[in-house]
């Protein structure tokens, strides 16, 4: 539900600008009113969820975003569309970090990097789902998308994780959240996210607005992004198992950002495709890699270690439409390649790390 609430927007900017007579960077604000709210919260959620129990937390939490998801639906204007994007980011943030956590627990430390693989291979059908239901609904009704998502958290509400509240001298701690190689750590998120591994808005918008595709085309595009990491979460799962917790970071981000300056090279929608594809999968890899770092980092409170780590990578793409969206009405080529160089900061940072290890 996360990867698809927040990826769902992407081919349907046109509808939406159309339907509340705003400009597309007023549109952007969908994600950042789903994104910000949702990267504040994951410094905690994970914390606070141990302690209230995952069972109990991410089944409000999943009615919490079916009602969100409600009011996008019957959004008579920006105002209330962006409400509802802000409590659906307010919902997820306690659903991630504590599934992921739960898997940590039941799964050998010499297989962790495979299942970690194959969990975040479900997270990019999400993310690969979200465009093309987007696409469709874009070219019939956008609210639709918003009613499915709204029946299946419904659903979901009732299949909620084992786990019960902490209580006493079981409480996890907080204080080993702060200590520094986490925060590099987040860091490191989140200067990927603002540039390669969130530069799946920037193509969404440009498969409509400079390559003037449908919305069902647009969504196709961001389709192939999408199914690499999910064929590959697995492989990239298996390679961290492989290769280590010093090497493998390294070189994950080296690839996504060299690959993601690819994109300012593409000159027809087609060519966008084909170079997403292999950007997707990269950023695939370095998701595989931040999340199975940070659950490991802090065995006695691993559900609070990953929130905490994934909200400097949600705050960064929330970041990404205030940031690189007016540029790139001005220079697609400049505006790719700057989002790219950002990932320079994480390749330093994971050298850093690799060598206090």
């Amino acid at each position: 539900m996360g990867p698809f609430g927040m990826a769902v927007l992407l081919p349907m900017f046109p509808e939406l600008r159309q339907s509340f007579g705003v400009s597309s960077q007023a549109i952007g604000w969908g994600f950042t009113a789903y994104l910000l709210p949702f990267a504040a919260l994951l410094l905690v959620s994970g914390t606070l969820g141990e302690r209230w129990g995952r069972s109990r937390t991410v089944r409000s939490t999943y009615l919490l975003y079916a009602i969100a998801s409600i009011m996008c639906a019957c959004a008579p204007n920006l105002t209330v569309f962006l409400l509802g994007r802000s409590l659906q980011g307010v919902a997820n943030a306690f659903i991630t970090p504590l599934l992921l956590a739960g898997l940590a627990e039941i799964t050998p430390s010499t297989r962790f990097g495979r299942n970690v693989g194959i969990y975040s291979s479900f997270q990019a059908l999400g993310g690969a789902l979200a465009p093309i239901i987007g696409g469709v609904a874009a070219d019939a009704s956008w609210r639709a998308a918003f009613w499915g998502t709204a029946i299946l958290s419904f659903a979901l509400s009732l299949l909620p994780p084992s786990g019960e509240p902490r209580t006493g001298t079981n409480l996890p701690p907080i204080r080993p959240l702060f200590k520094k190689r986490i925060l590099l750590l987040g860091l490191a998120a989140l200067a990927a996210s603002m540039g390669p591994m969130g530069i799946s808005i920037l193509v969404g918008v440009a498969a409509r607005d400079s390559f003037h595709v449908s919305g069902s085309s647009a969504g196709l595009i961001l389709l192939s992004g999408a199914a690499a990491p999910f064929l590959l979460g697995p492989f990239w799962g298996q390679t961290l198992d492989r290769f280590g917790y010093k090497k493998t970071p390294i070189i994950a981000s080296i690839g996504v950002t060299a690959s993601a300056c690819l994109l300012a090279t593409a000159s027809s929608p087609w060519a966008l495709a084909a170079i997403w594809f292999l950007v997707g999968g990269l950023v695939g890899f370095l998701a595989v890699v931040l999340q199975a770092l940070a659950v490991t980092e802090v065995e006695e409170n691993r559900g609070g270690a990953l929130s905490f780590v994934l909200a400097f990578r949600f705050l960064g793409l929330g970041l990404v439409p205030v940031v690189w969206l007016s540029p790139l009405e001005e220079s697609y080529v400049g505006t790719f390649l700057g989002a790219s160089s950002l990932g320079l900061i994480t390749i330093l940072i994971m050298i850093r790390n690799s060598r206090v290890a």
